[in-house]
């Protein structure tokens, strides 16, 4: 089975596809709130799922870290207003340091093509 990495770089590909499945690299966004960032982590992974021939209807899985657990609403109001309501992932969340102080939320994205 062939292995297609897309916008492979020194240290990772934005997204690897192995057979019928995408594994998206952690994807952040930007901005200064957990709401502007998420908006653009999701832009991007939507871009990085349609290069692979996916979209959001099929997302498998999605992991979540948010720096600070008391954004959760603000996070969850963005997920849930971009969701393909008809096709929501298995989803976890959880409280975890993250590449730098100014990033708020990282998402983890496996989808199927």
């Amino acid at each position: 089975m062939t292995i297609k990495r897309i916008e492979p770089g020194a240290r990772m590909s934005g997204a690897v596809v192995h057979g019928n499945t995408v594994y998206l690299a952690g994807q952040v966004g930007d901005g200064t709130s957990v709401t502007e960032q998420s908006k653009s982590a999701l832009a991007e992974v939507e871009r990085l799922l349609a290069l692979a021939g996916s979209d959001k209807s099929k997302i498998l899985q999605t992991i979540i870290y948010l720096s600070d657990m008391s954004t959760f609403g603000e996070m969850n109001a963005v997920w849930e207003a971009w969701i393909d309501p008809k096709n929501p992932p298995a989803r976890a969340t959880s409280e975890a340091a993250l590449a730098t102080p100014d990033y708020k939320v990282e998402f983890i994205v496996t989808a199927a093509i």
